[in-house]
């Protein structure tokens, strides 16, 4: 199956309250820039940048944009080095390197939105 295959899988098989929310969130994620890939990892779907990388140690996790993880009903946007980009939207550093934004339903994704691909966008800019 291809990344995007296993995305729809993963997706089909999540509570129906919880679908529509978590496409619209994938779907705004990819059209934030044309280098983003989707996949399943940590047992979520998850983005990471496409584009040409020098060489890095893998567990830096330079490639790993976000994680669109649930959690209590809630849906974690988790960045795994996102600690590094500012935001003005609550998300929460972790001493660990992580940034993680909460979403509580589709409004506040949607409210959240421009300031999240904004993230996504000032990330990507410090791999070029």
């Amino acid at each position: 199956m291809t990344n995007k295959e296993q995305v729809d899988e993963h997706i089909a098989t999540l509570e129906p309250s919880h679908r529509p929310i978590i496409e619209y969130i994938r779907q705004a994620i990819l059209i934030t820039h044309t280098e983003i890939g989707e996949q399943i990892k940590w047992n979520s779907p998850s983005f990471y940048y496409t584009g040409p990388l020098a060489p890095f140690e893998p567990k830096t996790y330079k490639r790993d944009l976000l994680v669109c993880n649930l959690h209590r009903g809630k849906i974690l946007l988790v960045f795994p080095t996102g600690e590094k980009i500012a935001d003005h939207i609550g998300g929460k550093n972790y001493p660990d390197g992580r940034k993680i934004i909460t979403i509580v339903d589709l409004a506040d994704f949607k409210r959240k939105e421009s300031a999240i691909q904004q993230i996504i966008r000032e990330w990507l800019k410090l791999l070029e």
